[in-house]
C-alpha cells in the first residue's frame, strides 16, 4: 500500500539497545574525526587507550542509535526516499558505551504535492526512564503526495545578512560513504552505482547523516571548544546531496543564545536552516 496519512500518532514498541566503545570509535571515523591529524585534536573520539585522553563519544552519534524499530506508515519505493530534515537534542552527555531504551512515533505526515513528508520523533531514555536524547527526522518520499492533505508549517529561518562569524572546513574522503555505512545505514543509494542511477544520481551520494556528523564536529569545536558536555542541540534541513570527496564548509553566525549555521560544498548549500544551541 502507499503512504498512510492515518498512521500519524502510531508508535513503535520500546526497544532496548546497547552501544560499545568500538561503535563510538567507528562512528567518529565515519564522520571524519582524526582524518587530518590522527594523533592530535580528536584522540578522545578516535582512540580508547591514549594517555590523558579518556574516550568520549561525538554527540551526533545519537542519530545512528535508538531507531532500530520504526512505526509502520505505509509502503514505498526505497529509491524515492530522501532524508529531508534532522534535529537532535541531548538531555545528558552521551557516553562512549552504554545501554538505553528507544521509542519512535509518526509525529506528522504532510502532503508536499509531488512527495510526502513523514515526520518521525524518537525519544531515548536510560533503564530508569531518565531522558538521554531525542531526535526528529523528516523523510521526503517522492511520488507519495497529492492526496490533498496539510502541507505543513513554513520555515522562518533567515540567512543572516553578513559574513559568517566562523567558518570551519573539512574534506570528505572518496570512500567516506563506504566507511560511514558500517554504522548501520546500508541503503545502496550510497554504495551501489546501479541503485543510485535508479534514483537519478550519476554516482552514489554521501549519507545525509554523514554530512550532519561532519557539521556537528565543526559546531562542537567551533562553539563548544571540543567539549561534548556543552553540546545541547542542532538541527536543520538537507538541501542538496554531497558527493564523497567533496569539501564541506560550515558557516556559523552567532545570534544571542544560539548559533545559526549552513553547510556548503563548492559554494552549493547542502545543509540549510541550521540552528545550534549549547550549554
Amino acid at each position: 500500500m502507499p503512504i498512510n496519512p492515518e498512521a500519524v500518532g502510531t508508535t513503535s514498541e520500546p526497544t532496548a539497545f546497547t552501544w560499545t566503545s568500538k561503535d563510538s570509535l567507528l562512528y567518529a571515523l565515519g564522520v571524519g574525526a582524526g582524518a587530518t591529524d590522527p594523533t592530535g585534536l580528536e584522540l578522545e573520539f578516535t582512540t580508547e587507550n591514549s594517555k590523558d585522553h579518556p574516550q568520549q563519544a561525538l554527540p551526533t552519534q545519537v542519530v545512528v542509535m535508538g531507531t532500530q524499530k520504526m512505526p509502520a506508515f505505509g509502503d514505498f519505493n526505497l529509491a524515492a526516499l530522501l532524508h529531508g530534515e534532522q534535529t537532535i537534542e541531548l538531555h545528558q552527555k552521551l557516553t562512549a558505551e552504554g545501554s538505553a531504551i528507544g521509542q519512535s512515533k509518526v509525529a506528522a505526515i504532510y502532503d508536499k504535492g509531488k512527495a510526502a513528508l513523514v515526520q518521525l520523533e524518537t525519544t531515548v531514555t536510560d533503564q530508569n526512564g531518565a531522558p538521554l536524547w531525542s531526535s526528529h527526522a523528516g523523510l521526503f518520499i517522492g511520488g507519495e503526495g497529492g492526496w490533498g492533505g496539510d502541507r505543513g508549517p513554513a520555515n522562518n529561518w533567515v540567512l543572516p545578512d553578513r559574513e559568517a562569524d566562523t567558518i570551519i572546513s573539512y574534506d570528505t574522503r572518496r570512500d567516506q560513504a563506504l566507511l560511514y555505512r558500517l554504522n548501520g545505514d546500508r541503503n545502496p543509494l550510497h554504495s551501489d552505482p546501479s541503485f543510485s542511477a535508479l534514483a537519478g544520481f550519476d554516482t552514489p551520494i554521501l549519507h545525509g547523516l554523514c554530512t550532519f556528523g561532519f557539521t556537528g564536529r565543526a559546531l562542537l569545536h567551533g562553539r563548544c571548544e571540543g567539549n561534548p558536555e556543552r553540546f545541547k542541540s542542532m538541527g536543520g534541513r538537507f538541501k542538496s546531496p554531497v558527493l564523497p570527496g567533496e569539501r564541506l564548509d560550515i558557516h556559523m553566525w552567532d545570534e544571542s543564545d544560539r548559533t545559526l549555521f549552513q553547510t556548503r560544498a563548492n559554494n552549493r548549500v547542502v545543509f540549510d536552516a541550521g540552528v545550534f544551541t549549547s550549554h
